[in-house]
């Protein structure tokens, strides 16, 4: 019996009709321009760019589809008036004509938020100022290799949200996000990883965004942190879930742990070898073995060590 996602049937329903605004023609928000079109939706694109700039193949789709646009410096001038708002990875939520038009009662939303409310799946979000990507790569590949049906996105990869009526129960979405595309999501992934944010970058990086990751989580959420970083000190209150922690400095009793060339699980204090790393393996570093740490923690319990290790070793750039 072919699974039904009840709630991508209600929001489909919900958009026919509306007046749609939909900023930023990067990556992630062009096969939404198709999306909305196809189910009836009256779409305006909006761009920076000037006409000139945008690309012919683009211009031509726009055209031919007769959808109204606006592009250049003041492209935002002519948001006026729309019902929704579909924000792209490029544009904060807090632009002041954004702001003023959710204000009017416009919904602002992004491809993350729809995901995160209408997957009907399991759900790894990773972000940090360091080693995010290549962290959510990692995860990606460790779940294909363990045979799990995913999909990798956000920041990195393929736009997701016109593949949710393909996903199951049993699928697994990773996603790499950034500050913007956090700021004003109001549900949390199910596993959440906080790869490395420096000290120096913690005053202008928006604290919100480094909660929001995991602040919606219940209690069967799990957040992955390393322990050697400064911003662990200011996560530790008002955790919903589990805390996974990760470290290539200190012995930790549990988490994951790197230990003079060697990536080991620890539980309770008994060290279990996971993967020796030696020439065989594509990433090197330190950065590199933070990375892979905080993959396999985000993978533990999903995927064995002996699985976990193969996809690692098999893992290139």
């Amino acid at each position: 019996m072919k699974y039904v996602n009840e709630k991508l049937q209600e929001f489909e329903k919900f958009i026919k009709n509306k007046t749609i605004a939909l900023i930023g023609l990067e990556s992630s928000n062009l096969p939404l321009l198709d999306y909305f079109y196809n189910k009836g939706a009256n779409v305006t694109v909006f761009d920076k760019r000037t006409i000139d700039e945008i690309d012919r193949t683009l211009l031509d789709k726009i055209t031919d589809k007769c959808i109204r646009f606006s592009f250049g410096e003041h492209h935002l001038i002519n948001l006026v008036g729309y019902e929704i708002i579909f924000r792209g990875p490029s544009y904060n939520a807090d632009i002041p004509e954004i702001k003023a038009e959710q204000l009017r009662g416009a919904v602002v939303i992004s491809e993350i938020e729809m995901l995160l409310e209408m997957a009907p799946c399991k759900l790894i979000g990773v972000t940090g100022s360091q080693g995010a990507e290549t962290t959510a790569k990692l995860i990606y590949s460790i779940l294909k290799e363990n045979g799990n049906k995913c999909y990798l996105g956000g920041n990195i990869g393929e736009p997701l949200f016109t593949e949710i009526e393909n996903m199951t129960k049993d699928s697994i979405i990773v996603l790499q996000a950034n500050n913007m595309q956090l700021a004003e999501i109001q549900s949390s992934p199910d596993i959440a990883v906080i790869t490395n944010i420096d000290k120096d970058d913690i005053d202008i990086i928006n604290e919100n965004y480094i909660e929001n990751i995991y602040k919606y989580q219940n209690e069967k959420g799990i957040l992955i942190l390393n322990y050697d970083t400064e911003i662990r000190k200011n996560l530790l209150t008002d955790v919903p879930g589990k805390i996974r922690y990760f470290s290539t400095n200190n012995k930790l009793d549990n988490g994951i742990v790197y230990d003079n060339g060697t990536i080991k699980k620890c539980e309770d204090g008994v060290r279990r070898h996971i993967l020796t790393l030696d020439d065989a393996i594509s990433l090197t570093g330190m950065q590199n073995y933070e990375n892979i740490c905080a993959a396999i923690a985000a993978t533990s319990g999903i995927v064995e060590p002996n699985m976990q290790a193969r996809a690692i070793i098999k893992y290139k750039n």
